[in-house]
């Protein structure tokens, strides 16, 4: 059994909390939060569960391997580095830190230490994103040409991050996990109707070395909520609608055909239109935390490198970067280093 604590009982720490008790590889022996009527009500259903409002608790409690993280982002860094200096493994909500430097420096310390750093990238761990993989991996798609997502809602506006560091972590991850060859460049253009200065929806086009084109839109002032991403392909296109009960992806079998053999006579491109079946695949159920929780477990207990480990975060981070100087640049296009 790996001995857990878990920092932050807000918004995703309680979630984080019942996928710890509930799994057969962790035992959670501690939870940290500032408010201590918030940390009573969370834990109620665990009366095995020690509380405390001091991360110092948790830290010099020798019997405890590893900590969760689940506060605000400028609290990510100092308490990662805090947690890793006391030696034990992190999984950090997303994003895994403010900046590039911080996630640096973390991934950095977790390899000086011989710790696992993992960042809590959820989708990665959906059935359905776990499908894409496999689909792509299969070679069924042939050719991939564009990632198309839209993820917008009404709210929750942040205080302290704007629209992109709140909801682009999300595809970004994903791309990350999904697309083996590496972004180039970023361009991006957002508004703020808040008066905060921060943006509440931003439009966000990624470009890779071999002319795939991911293109994220992303809004916390829409009237309706929509999660939903197209993959186009060469060969097929998928279609993943994540707010969909049952059949969260569909399978294509549609695209074109280019005949060039008389570009020079006929000055024109000749493009016919294949549209086939449509397929629903299967798409395992189980709950992407438990997943997750799982294999942060695997992991420590094997000393090998995660799924989405703090090089991944890390590469997140790059992105994000990019997309800030972008939009201060009037949607310039921006090297991701």
């Amino acid at each position: 059994m790996i001995n857990v604590g878990v920092i932050g009982c807000g918004y995703w720490g309680p979630n984080l909390i019942r996928n710890f008790v509930m799994n057969p590889d962790t035992e959670l022996l501690w939870a940290c939060d500032l408010d201590e009527e918030r940390l009573e009500k969370v834990l109620s259903p665990y009366p095995g569960v020690r509380r405390t409002t001091s991360i110092d608790d948790i830290l010099s409690d020798p019997s405890i391997a590893a900590v969760a993280i689940a506060t605000p982002v400028h609290t990510h860094f100092p308490l990662a580095k805090i947690s890793l200096e006391s030696g034990k493994h992190v999984l950090i909500e997303k994003p895994l830190a403010s900046s590039v430097e911080e996630g640096e420096y973390l991934v950095s310390l977790a390899r000086e230490k011989g710790l696992q750093l993992m960042c809590d990238h959820t989708f990665c761990y959906t059935g359905a994103v776990r499908k894409m993989k496999e689909i792509i991996v299969s070679g069924e798609l042939g050719q991939l040409y564009y990632f198309d997502s839209v993820r917008i809602n009404l709210g929750l506006f942040q205080h302290d991050i704007n629209v992109i560091w709140d909801l682009a972590p999300h595809d970004l991850s994903i791309l990350d996990f999904l697309i083996e060859t590496k972004p180039i460049q970023v361009s991006a253009k957002g508004a703020c109707h808040a008066g905060n200065g921060l943006q509440n929806i931003a439009y966000v086009t990624i470009e890779y070395a071999d002319n795939f084109i991911a293109h994220l839109h992303l809004n916390w002032l829409s009237p309706l909520k929509v999660r939903k991403t197209i993959i186009g392909s060469s060969e097929k296109m998928l279609v993943w609608n994540d707010l969909e009960p049952a059949e969260k992806i569909k399978i294509y079998d549609k695209g074109i055909m280019v005949k060039d053999e008389e570009m020079e006579e006929r000055g024109r491109l000749l493009v016919s239109y294949r549209s086939g079946d449509i397929y629903v695949p299967h798409i395992d159920q189980t709950e992407a935390l438990s997943v997750m929780i799982t294999e942060f477990a695997s992991c420590i207990k094997e000393d090998r490198q995660a799924l989405t480990d703090g090089e991944a975060g890390l590469r997140v981070l790059q992105i994000l970067k990019a997309t800030e100087q972008s939009i201060k640049n009037d949607g310039a296009n921006v090297p991701i280093q």
